[in-house]
């Protein structure tokens, strides 16, 4: 296996690994004006994910700049004919940061409210993002020879990315309500798993539908099986809530992350952005590659890094893994 094939299969499980750890972030998020019945409740949601939710963040930084080292090629051409929606995920994750960490600092409902909103927005706006550069950069851009997209700023906006990105923000609500089933205890726990057992099957909808246009446009018979194991591990996550597995059905979605990850970027292989004007000038690995050179250095730097930032991520879990409940939150202060 070469070095290219290597750096695709890394950024491809990069990817993947940002859509379990800020799937379920996003969708706590989403769901706080759902499931939360008071402050103290809204309070529990938010700590659930506070020691992790910035460290999940990285994930996207680290997928964008090995694209950008390893692939140079590809971050250009997709990147700028994605701009919009990548600016408004940017200022979306930025707001989010801020107001989880300004909303406990006046105690005022209205400045709370106000915070609660910012996060709401902020937690639905990137993985509708993500899911549309990641469709994006699977079914394809009008390209020429340049690698330059042809068309308006809209050009990434179709009914098939878009399909994508309603996957992509579908799962997330649905990944959120099993992590909060996992993460709390009493009413607001039941809540989460009530809601996690009836969104499962509507959200699946899109995930399959987009997987399916997926599949047959580029699939293979190996992608195939990884496209049934997703649907399949999807079966699993919903039984296991039923039979009150908040653990095992978390697992399972992951499996269907997993399992739709490798579906996608292993129809996309070997390109990394297929073009819909001409197939002549459809992106390839080794088109886009960096020299080999850097990518020795990247990887590295990645045999070292890597294990030690992945320990460090698993230890902040471990030590944040048990549950927590409305008894758990002390009384409102604020300086």
């Amino acid at each position: 296996m070469t070095l290219p094939t290597i750096w695709f299969c890394v950024i491809a499980f990069f990817w993947a690994g940002y859509l379990f750890l800020e799937g379920f972030d996003f969708g706590v998020g989403m769901l706080l004006p759902v499931l939360a019945r008071d402050n103290t409740e809204r309070r529990v949601m938010v700590n659930t994910i506070g020691p992790v939710w910035d460290g999940n963040e990285v994930w996207v930084i680290v997928a964008g700049g090995a694209m950008f080292a390893a692939f140079p090629g590809w971050y250009a051409s997709l990147f700028s004919a994605a701009y919009l929606p990548l600016l408004l995920l940017l200022l979306a994750l930025i707001g989010r940061g801020v107001a989880f960490e300004y909303r406990g600092k006046v105690d005022s409902d209205r400045w709370r409210r106000t915070w609660d909103r910012v996060i709401v927005a902020g937690s639905w706006i990137p993985p509708l993002g993500v899911g549309l550069i990641l469709a994006t950069t699977v079914l394809g851009l009008p390209l020429d020879a340049e690698g330059n997209r042809v068309g308006s700023a809209f050009a990434a906006f179709r009914w098939d990315t878009l399909l994508g990105a309603v996957a992509v923000a579908a799962f997330s609500i649905t990944h959120g309500a099993a992590f909060l089933a996992l993460k709390t205890t009493g009413e607001l726990r039941e809540r989460a798993r009530t809601l996690a057992l009836r969104m499962l099957p509507l959200a699946m909808v899109p995930v399959v539908a987009f997987l399916a246009v997926v599949q047959w446009r580029e699939g293979t018979l190996w992608t195939l099986l990884a496209f049934g194991i997703s649907a399949l591990a999807a079966v699993v996550a919903w039984l296991k809530l039923r039979a009150d597995r908040d653990g095992q059905a978390f697992a399972a979605l992951g499996v269907v992350i997993a399992g739709a990850a490798v579906t996608m970027f292993g129809s996309l292989f070997p390109n990394v952005l297929p073009s819909t004007l001409d197939a002549a000038n459809t992106l390839t690995i080794a088109d886009t590659a960096s020299s080999p050179y850097t990518l020795t250095v990247m990887t590295w730097v990645a045999v070292f890094g890597a294990p030690a930032v992945l320990i460090y991520q698993g230890w902040t879990y471990w030590v944040f893994r048990k549950r927590i409940g409305t008894q758990h939150i002390p009384a409102v202060h604020a300086p």
